[in-house]
């Protein structure tokens, strides 16, 4: 089955069995607890929502296929689904290593809670060189933390180099795939371990849900995180899971057209006079452009760029906006833009910004699927303000 086809009939196959409804779409299950005939029988295997809900089964069951692994588990945020592995898999005196370049929220939940507060140490390497990663595995290393392309300088690991890396020295290797989707690459089937999502983006799609994932295909490690989902209770809402499922839908057409309009704006960027540089994927002038054809089958929808000039030239043009959002977030259907110094990232310290090449001028679009014409106008309307 194509992943097209997965997007829109996996976990949402109609009950024709006998007293089944057959509803087209999977049913808001909306109940708490269920009840039983049989003491030691629940039924249907469901007891309590948090342990385990027919809608969100619905979605962990899709959210599975779609990145080609066996288990699917789905959170109340993206930062949930992380603090639920780091509780599975991690104690104190562990060390992680990361990439250097992380959402913010990441690198605050890292540093601040889990360095701070439960003493696992965190190495922050630039993993676009395997060999700095390698070079920071330690006898307590138990987990390699990736993200790729990095948000928000769009920096790509090598997923297969780094999982061979793993392998050799028994880590895990989790890889936040935010950014692509399922749609555009695949880390397990690279040889990662687990796969994590903000389904709250590009997974849902249309800015009105908030949650998280994470895929995988080892049965131990599912146990563990099996078991802590529901022991420490970051479940995804019935509602929520609804949503991602109803939204993922349209992930393919909606991911083709991010592409498209994605690409046309950054080569106008880079044609422009008052844009200092343009970082996408796409462009050959990205310096791992060819990394990006190897391993993802599309560049997605995300854009960084810098103005010439400062942080006034910048909140110039993000004051004089029209069609894109000045907001947080991204991966929806409409156009957002934002600066991550002064919003996303603005937890990471100053200092760090500029150790990984982040300036206080860098300006992150998610480009959404509106006529690109539209977009680029709007652009070039701003632009001409500074």
């Amino acid at each position: 089955m194509k992943i097209e086809t997965q997007l829109i009939h996996i976990g949402e196959e109609p009950n024709l069995k006998e007293g089944g409804s057959g509803d087209v779409v999977m049913p808001i299950h909306l109940a708490s607890t269920f009840a039983r005939q049989k003491v030691d029988e629940p039924t249907a295997g469901y007891e309590y929502s948090r342990s385990g809900n027919p809608t969100r089964d619905g979605l962990e069951k899709r959210l599975a296929t779609l990145e080609g692994a066996t288990y699917g588990l789905a959170f109340a945020s993206g930062l949930a689904a992380e603090t639920t592995l780091f509780l599975s898999l991690l104690k104190t005196g562990d060390h992680v290593i990361a990439f250097d370049d992380l959402y913010g929220g990441s690198r605050r939940l890292f540093s601040r809670i889990f360095h701070e507060n439960f003493d696992v140490a965190i190495s922050y390497v630039d993993a676009r060189n395997p060999e700095n990663v390698e070079a920071a595995i330690n006898d307590n290393t138990r987990l390699i933390w990736m993200e790729t392309p990095t948000n928000p300088l769009l920096k790509l690991c090598d997923i297969a180099a780094i999982a061979e890396i793993a392998k050799a020295h028994h880590l895990i290797l989790v890889v936040d795939n935010t950014f692509m989707s399922a749609y555009f690459q695949n880390p397990l089937k690279l040889g990662a371990d687990i796969v994590m999502h903000s389904t709250t983006k590009y997974m849902n799609g249309h800015s009105d849900s908030v949650g998280g994932c994470l895929m995988l295909s080892d049965d131990h490690l599912h146990e563990k995180l099996r078991f802590t989902q529901n022991a420490a209770g970051a479940i995804l809402s019935p509602f929520d899971s609804f949503m991602i499922l109803r939204g993922l839908k349209t992930l393919a057409v909606r991911m083709k057209q991010h592409e498209a309009n994605a690409l046309a704006i950054a080569h106008h960027l880079e044609a422009h006079p008052k844009v200092k540089r343009v970082i996408y994927p796409g462009l050959e002038s990205h310096p791992q452009h060819d990394l990006a054809k190897k391993q993802m089958s599309g560049f997605g929808g995300m854009i960084s760029f810098e103005l010439n000039g400062g942080l006034a030239e910048a909140n110039t043009f993000l004051e004089n906006i029209r069609y894109f959002a000045l907001a947080e977030s991204l991966g929806g259907v409409e156009s957002l833009i934002e600066c991550p110094a002064l919003m996303t990232h603005a937890s990471v310290p100053k200092a760090a910004r500029e150790q990984i090449g982040l300036s206080d001028s860098l300006i992150r679009i998610s480009v959404g699927i509106e006529h690109v014409d539209d977009l680029i106008e709007d652009m070039d309307q701003a632009l001409r303000q500074i």
